[in-house]
């Protein structure tokens, strides 16, 4: 039995030795030096798709296991604090008696011989017995503030051993116990309190979408919460005691020691369109104190209120009612079905006669809106720019700055699962002298919006484009314009070459774009073909719109004169926007028509114990370094010992850092020092 319990003895001393060497907590520093450098370089707290774009799949997911996109809250970098904070704690408790025993000690207990060995060391004699070379030697070590002891032995010699800047070891404790608080303190302000409350306490974080007042006990965190960072959106005149935790794939809900109600938010704007301050009005009810107070919530000026403060972090939309039209791309339908909506929330929406509907989610409701039409242009392809200059529309936006009214975003949902956004603006914007509507797409957040236009009608409305899009569904019409424009190029007889030429060219145009027109052609022909392509395209769409008008009861456009121009421009640019219709993927168009702005305040609500105990450390390593610094240890022993005539004296200075400081010190104790030598024992060195 003695043997295993030995055995069992010798691995706990081994394994308390390892963690307590300075070897363990340097590798430990490593990891963490490397750890802090992969979260100041890399990107933290994004999507999950921000990475995959950057690095690809494979990597991601194996990032993805050690969490780096979340360093500082990794269970291993809260691993390798833990077992910091226990190795330096280890160190403390084992060498910080020694260090205290060791600065109040004089060590007088030292051999006298022993003195010979110290590389830092004088031998005098002097005239006078031992004893009466004391006086002078404690004299000047009063004056240079040196605390001594001396021993007398039992042959007559004297040892004196002086010390000063005993302190200095409390600088190494100082130091090593800042380390440990720090680390303690960077614990308890991170996900580690949340994290023990779901391992032990039976939470669970809510993946589902649920008002919080159903949300089960699992899902809420203890009012008594040590600490948390959460986040809480109000809109205007709204109240709330419950925060937000981002937890894993779900949330957690943080519940607050008081109610905040946002009475109203304020922002304001620069010229260039981004915000220039943003604030909000709230008042704070605590209902079990009895207290009510109001209070302005800035950047840089939070509430602080029973352990808790809120910070100002930012806007979003509180749930803005719209009222929009949804115009069909597909089918001989083209009047809208309007509908409204909230911003935040998700609908299906109906936008034929047929009843076919879409899934789509408003997103944000953007007020104020100011653009650089530079980068505006809605034409991806190349051979686009070919296409404008043969039409002679100039579809190069100039480059200029300016307000163009509200937006709205929303995302709609293929049924294969597949979600793009959209974004459209309320009213026409004015690009080459023309109004025309943006309709901008992407495919996910990463990626630019793409913008289509859509030329303005009389009306400043997308109606005559959207009637000219369905007469484009009619055969019989596209037929009939075909016609029209042969017999206006002087092809008289019906289906003649040029009549079957232009009905073919813009079916083809209306189903695949510029792409079915030239995709057959070889690539030397391409340009020749377009050459005469579109102002086939151009004069037929001209006749196919006037066949629109008709057919609903509207005056023929007259193309003559002056306001023909304008009027030519439009069929230009209507053109255009059909060439990009294959690329649009979406079988509607939604406008806004209206809509009533319910803005809401973004806080960050936390409660961060931590950062006092950080402030702590970081006093104890400021002393820590200023004790090391400037409080230097020396230590002096004198050995004086009978000679043959007088006494003999050996004298040896050392110090834990032997720098130039302490050098030029030796330097000046040896000049006095061996003035004892000159037969002045009794004055002062």
């Amino acid at each position: 039995m003695t043997e295993p319990i030995t055995q069992q003895r010798a691995s706990t001393a081994d394994i308390t030795e390892l963690l307590g060497s300075m070897r363990f907590a340097i590798s430990l520093l490593v990891f963490i030096c490397i750890a802090s450098i992969i979260g100041t370089v890399l990107v933290q707290n994004e999507a999950l798709n921000v990475y995959t774009d950057q690095f690809g799949p494979f990597w991601t997911t194996l990032f993805d296991k050690f969490t780096i996109w979340n360093v500082y809250n990794s269970w291993w970098f809260l691993v390798i604090m833990g077992f910091l904070v226990a190795s330096t704690t280890l160190c403390v408790i084992r060498n910080t008696p020694k260090m205290l025993r060791e600065s109040r000690t004089f060590r007088e207990h030292i051999r006298g011989s022993s003195l010979r060995a110290f590389p830092h060391r004088i031998d005098i004699s002097s005239s006078h017995i031992p004893k009466e070379n004391l006086p002078a030697i404690e004299s000047w070590l009063k004056a240079h503030n040196y605390a001594f002891k001396v021993r007398e032995d039992e042959d007559g010699s004297y040892l004196v051993a002086a010390k000063k800047g005993g302190a200095n070891r409390l600088g190494y404790i100082f130091g090593h116990v800042a380390i440990v608080v720090i680390c303690i303190g960077g614990m308890l302000d991170s996900e580690l309190p949340v994290r023990l409350q779901v391992w032990f306490g039976n939470k669970a974080a809510i993946t589902e979408n649920m008002f919080i007042s159903e949300v089960p006990e699992s899902g809420r965190l203890s009012l008594a919460n040590p600490s948390f960072r959460a986040n809480m959106l109000l809109p205007d005149d709204t109240r709330s005691s419950s925060a937000i935790i981002s937890y894993g794939d779900g949330v957690l809900i943080q519940p607050l020691p008081f109610v905040l109600h946002l009475k109203r938010f304020y922002i304001d704007y620069y010229s260039t369109g981004m915000p220039s301050s943003f604030k909000s009005e709230v008042e704070v009810i605590d209902e079990e104190r009895g207290e009510r107070f109001s209070q302005l919530i800035e950047v840089n000026e939070p509430l602080r209120y029973r352990g808790v403060t809120v910070y100002q972090s930012g806007f979003d939309d509180g749930g803005s009612r719209l009222t929009l039209s949804a115009y069909p791309l597909q089918g001989k339908d083209y009047e809208p079905v309007r509908f409204k909506a909230t911003v935040g929330e998700g609908q299906s929406v109906i936008y034929n006669s047929s009843g076919e509907s879409v899934n789509a989610t408003f997103t944000e409701l953007r007020v104020f809106n100011v653009e650089d039409l530079t980068d505006g242009a809605p034409q991806p392809k190349a051979f686009v720019d070919h296409v404008a200059a043969v039409s002679g529309s100039n579809v190069r936006p100039k480059d200029n700055l300016t307000n163009v009214g509200p937006s709205v975003l929303y995302s709609l949902t293929d049924k294969q699962g597949q979600s793009f956004d959209f974004v459209n603006y309320m009213v026409p914007m004015t690009l080459d002298d023309f109004p025309v509507f943006l309709l901008g797409m992407r495919r996910n957040q990463a990626d630019f919006f793409r913008y289509v236009r859509i030329p303005a009608d009389a009306k400043n409305s997308m109606e005559e484009f959207m009637m000219l899009r369905a007469a484009t569904e009619d055969p019989e019409a596209l037929r009939l314009a075909a016609q029209r424009f042969a017999q206006r190029s002087g092809q008289i007889e019906s289906n003649s070459l040029m009549e079957v030429a232009a009905f073919k060219t813009i079916e083809t145009f209306m189903k695949k774009g510029f792409n079915g027109i030239i995709e057959p052609v070889p690539e030397h022909e391409r340009e020749r073909i377009l050459n005469l392509t579109v102002p086939m395209l151009q004069m037929t769409l001209l006749e196919l719109r006037n066949i629109a008008r008709e057919k609903h009861g509207l005056e023929a456009v007259d193309y003559s004169g002056e306001r023909g121009a304008h009027e030519e421009e439009w069929v230009q640019l209507a053109l255009l926007a059909f060439a990009n219709m294959p690329d649009y993927p979406a079988p509607v168009v939604f406008k806004l028509d209206s809509f009533d702005q319910v803005q809401a305040s973004v806080f960050q609500v936390s409660r961060s114990p931590g950062m006092y105990i950080v402030y702590t450390g970081s006093l104890f390593l400021v002393i820590g370094v200023f004790v090391m610094i400037y409080i230097r240890d020396r230590r002096i022993w004198v050995w004086v010992r009978p000679g043959e005539k007088g006494s003999l004296l050996t004298a040896a200075m050392t110090s834990q850092r032997r720098n130039l400081d302490f050098q030029q010190e030796f330097q000046r104790f040896q000049q006095a020092f061996e003035r004892l030598s000159e037969n002045r024992g009794n004055e002062h060195v």
